[in-house]
């Protein structure tokens, strides 16, 4: 039997999930492509440099290693609305490939290079996810758990890589890198395709606005400027009190939450207050963050079907403004500590 050796069958695997996005041809996809590709390419190129002593991909593989923690980051912030200062994330691969280039002449040390620079933007994305503030403006409301969960890990992930290389600088060091291969391909083979998996989870919860406005809220989008003004960055208690009276308005009169594609961003325009200030509000006299009190909603509208109604509990999720059935369940078991289904039987055993 031919042994294929584990950084190929990575990049295999990659490869077809690069190819699936790439036909889905949607936009909020074309960031991740790219990004898997990147991975599939890496994980050919580690495959290639330790099955062969070819001197390209000795230069190859640092560089490539080198863009992954930027084109995630990337990837994440096509969530958020972070200002995107694109040469900073250039640079580190940038001095990898003078580094890569040089290296016979001096010896540059690529190796701890690498290492701090996955863990620096592993440290950033576990820092974005647990920001009390940090509910990424372009993501369904209903999505922000798995989105949360996905920044995390793909911070841990990168964290995790650093911790690879730095066991394969002891294994050189100690072992004249005897397992160095295999702690090569058993880390790739673990951290690429979950990190991966990260960056395709937030961009399928990322909301692409191409719809037209209404007039209310082209109105609304005119004003932002003075937005920024009417409501500063530090809002006093009774600031706060006020955009969350709105926000409560504009939800129970509108029904916003029955959009099952609401955003903290369309929310904004919606209400005519700024995404930062109405997520800090809604923290702080609630105690909860928007997409929770957004869900809570959607909770209600949902018991009220399932009590006085024959609907599917299909049809009531989609009614009550949720896109999927294990976000809708995780939300009514955390509200209601019940199942939809045996919600519906203990109201009907009441009557």
């Amino acid at each position: 039997m031919i042994a294929i050796p584990l950084p190929f069958v990575t990049s295999l695997l990659l490869s077809i999930l690069a190819v699936v996005l790439f036909y889905r041809r949607e936009q909020a996809a074309q960031a991740t492509f790219i990004f898997i590709a990147l991975c599939a390419v890496t994980s050919s190129i580690v495959g290639f440099r330790w099955e062969t002593d070819i001197a390209v991909f000795k230069v190859l593989q640092p560089v490539l290693a080198s863009c992954i923690p930027g084109v995630a980051w990337y990837c994440f912030t096509k969530s958020h609305r972070y200002k995107k200062s694109y040469f900073i994330h250039c640079l580190p691969p940038m001095l990898v490939v003078i580094g890569s280039l040089t290296y016979p002449f001096w010896r540059p040390p690529l190796d701890p290079f690498l290492a701090v620079l996955y863990v620096a933007y592993g440290i950033a994305l576990l820092k974005a996810s647990l920001s009390s503030n940090g509910i990424p403006e372009k993501v369904r409301l209903s999505d922000f758990p798995n989105t949360q969960k996905a920044e995390s890990y793909a911070g841990i992930m990168l964290i995790v890589s650093a911790v690879i290389d730095i066991f394969v600088g002891i294994n050189f060091a100690f072992y004249s890198g005897a397992n160095a291969l295999n702690i090569i391909a058993i880390g790739y083979c673990i951290t690429l395709p979950l990190l991966a998996g990260t960056v395709v989870v937030v961009s399928q919860s990322v909301v692409q606005e191409n719809i037209e406005m209404d007039s209310n809220e082209e109105s609304t989008s005119r004003l932002m400027v003075e937005m920024k003004v009417s409501y500063p960055s530090v809002l006093t208690e009774e600031e706060m009190k006020k955009i969350v009276s709105k926000i409560d308005l504009l939800i129970t009169e509108k029904e916003v939450f029955l959009d099952p594609d609401l955003t903290l961003d369309r929310l904004a325009r919606k209400s005519g207050i700024p995404a930062k200030q109405i997520s800090t509000s809604i923290n702080q006299v609630y105690g909860r963050n928007i997409s929770q009190v957004i869900n809570e909603y959607r909770i209600e509208r949902a018991k009220q079907l399932l009590i006085s109604t024959d609907k599917t509990i299909t049809q009531i999720y989609f009614d009550s403004g949720f896109q999927t059935k294990s976000n809708f369940n995780r939300e009514f078991t955390r509200i209601t500590e019940q199942t939809p289904s045996a919600y519906r039987s203990s109201q009907q055993d009441g009557k």
